[in-house]
């Protein structure tokens, strides 16, 4: 079994990935001018509803869940849980989205969560204390018997688990002889953990976490461990391009977008796409990469209409 063709996805052709996903060069000055060579691996054009990384990272899981309801968890505006709705209505499953923070009386949902709930998700509303316990037994099972899915396969927060990882090394497996350096962002990590695993002899991975707290290193090498039973793979993390946390932008960054969209005719995700690219021509011109480098950005998303 490969995440391009999980058992749960073969009678759906709604389902049917873009995979490898293209890898285009962009030139670019920034770049050309430190030599080094810049290229894009639209891991956002695999499906047009299951963009990129949640495409990798969800289809194991959705062969994991074998039919039974899929419940996954993500704050107010988290694309996980609008990937893991539109994967629920393309293959008739029942997914029930566990939303940090509480419900608002009389206020319409905004527009991530109404197109969760458009496609068929139960959403279930828990005030923060009780989000933050979510990983404890006790807690997880009170979640559960609250939405009457106490046999369901549970998907963690962004979708990271041993299954997801796994998952993801088939990106790095697409890059490998193909870069030196292929950099990510990073919201949990699992997409690190498992790009970093596939690539090549001497090719190294790079995260650009979106988040503050400098705790993603230790869930990153959690995540191998449970995946492969240990480290795998040369990673690092730069954690300097989050622009304040995460669903945090700036004017320079939202500048910096807008042209990168010009140059390139890309359309620019602004929470992690955006803080990758923006990293990338930082440490260009830093030096960080030696002339005659290749760097593959992977662009994971794109912007939700």
């Amino acid at each position: 079994m490969t995440s391009a063709d999980p058992p749960s996805a073969t009678g759906c052709t709604g389902l049917r990935p873009r995979l490898p996903s293209p890898l285009q060069e962009a030139v670019d000055a920034r770049f050309e001018r430190h030599g080094v060579r810049l290229l894009l691996k639209r891991d956002d054009l695999i499906h047009p509803e299951l963009v990129g990384n949640k495409w990798r990272k969800l289809a194991p899981n959705l062969a994991a869940a074998a039919g039974r309801t899929v419940v996954t968890f993500g704050g107010a505006y988290s694309n996980h849980l609008r990937a893991t709705a539109a994967a629920g209505r393309l293959l008739g499953l029942r997914t029930v989205g566990v939303v940090r923070g509480q419900e608002l009386a009389g206020r319409p949902l905004n527009a991530s969560l109404a197109r969760c709930a458009s496609d068929g998700m139960r959403l279930h509303f828990v005030d923060r204390s009780v989000y933050r316990r979510k990983t404890e037994p006790e807690a997880l099972a009170a979640v559960l018997r609250a939405v009457d899915a106490e046999d369901a396969h549970v998907v963690p927060e962004g979708g990271s688990n041993a299954a997801a990882v796994r998952g993801c090394a088939a990106l790095g497996e697409e890059l490998a002889g193909h870069a030196d350096v292929a950099a990510v962002a990073c919201g949990t990590g699992g997409t690190l953990a498992g790009l970093a695993a596939g690539l090549g002899p001497g090719e190294r991975a790079l995260g650009v976490p979106v988040l503050r707290g400098g705790f993603l290193g230790g869930d990153i090498r959690a995540l191998q461990t449970g995946a492969f039973g240990g480290p795998r793979g040369d990673w690092s993390l730069d954690e300097r391009f989050h622009c304040g946390g995460y669903a945090r932008t700036t004017p320079e960054l939202d500048a910096f977008a807008q042209d990168f969209e010009q140059r390139h005719g890309l359309p620019v995700e602004r929470l992690y796409v955006a803080k990758l690219l923006h990293g990338l021509v930082a440490l260009t011109a830093e030096g960080a990469f030696p002339r005659g480098s290749t760097v593959a950005a992977v662009i994971t998303g794109r912007p939700f209409p």
